[in-house]
């Protein structure tokens, strides 16, 4: 197993010279990264989402687009479409910014679901079928989308196939009263974005990936991430539980974390420490639980709080 390379280090320190304060949020969106995830970024707006999301892109050196998710979006604007030339009666194929190593999706709440459903494809195949044709994206691929509370106006709830096709969702928060200082002092005369400059490369981002696969994951562990994971589906508050495709994204992240951690094999701890940014948001609430004020991290904190950890 080798150690955690020094392209790995630069990428968290590069992110960290733009988001100051927030060194756990970053740690977690380069997991869902190294364990070829996407990631939600949710909060209020003016926290750093679409800052972050920016600076990855940067920093990992890919080809990067950005679409500003509005209510008159359409599918073919995210996934592309075919041109009429009436000169010769040809139809030529243009890309739609999917096409790319690191798409930002932003605010994409702000856009119906028929548009939301255009990336259901994408996340989960890394391709897109339009027209009849398959056209595979770009490797890597990453999708980090950000959106604002639900409760904002002007914002549609993600429907649940599109939440479930998010290996993370990480909330950045307000930054600490030192951090806001030194964020206003590091604004001073530029801005800290425009330093960035790569530190890793799409082929150095292909070969991290493949050796997260290489972590090892003992069968208890893994019996372990399954009883947490059936512990929703037979909580009676939960309308939608965990899938497969829940289990598999805790799966790889725990493998991600131990990379990071220069271990080549997984420890319960890092199930535990993953349950919560990796299958909350994934998680549906009957209506008397959610108006009792019952939240999805909650549960997840009651059932490793039930189950016993595997020495």
């Amino acid at each position: 197993m080798p150690t955690i390379t020094a392209a790995l280090q630069a990428l968290e320190t590069n992110l960290n010279t733009v988001i100051r304060g927030k060194a756990e949020a970053i740690q977690l969106v380069v997991i869902s990264l190294l364990a070829n995830g996407h990631t939600l970024l949710e909060d209020v707006p003016g926290t750093g989402k679409t800052t972050l999301a920016k600076s990855l892109a940067r920093s990992i050196d890919g080809e990067f687009r950005r679409i500003q998710f509005t209510p008159d979006l359409l599918p073919a604007d995210v996934t592309g479409s075919s041109v009429y030339h009436p000169q010769d009666g040809s139809f030529e194929f243009r890309e739609g910014p999917v096409f790319t190593n690191v798409l930002l999706a932003d605010e994409i709440n702000r856009t119906s679901p028929r548009t939301q459903s255009a990336l259901l494809e994408v996340m989960s195949e890394r391709q897109v079928s339009v027209e009849g044709h398959k056209r595979a994206v770009p490797d890597p691929f990453f999708v980090i989308a950000t959106q604002n509370p639900s409760e904002f106006h002007g914002t549609y709830p993600l429907p649940e196939a599109q939440l479930d096709r998010f290996t993370l969702c990480v909330t950045l928060g307000y930054p600490a009263p030192s951090d806001e200082l030194d964020i206003l002092y590091s604004h001073n005369d530029h801005e800290p974005f425009d330093d960035l400059q790569p530190v890793v490369t799409p082929a150095e981002i292909l070969a991290l990936q493949q050796a997260v696969k290489a972590v090892r994951v003992d069968r208890a562990v893994a019996e372990y991430l399954l009883r947490l994971v059936d512990a929703t589906r037979r909580d009676p508050r939960v309308r939608l539980p965990i899938s497969p495709r829940g289990s598999l994204a805790l799966y790889r992240c725990a493998q991600a974390l131990a990379f990071r951690a220069e271990r080549d094999f997984v420890l319960p701890e890092d199930i535990r420490a993953l349950a919560v940014p990796v299958l909350a948001h994934r998680l549906t609430l009957d209506t008397k639980a959610r108006y009792g004020g019952v939240l999805p991290q909650h549960l997840l904190e009651e059932a490793l709080a039930g189950i016993p950890v595997p020495r």
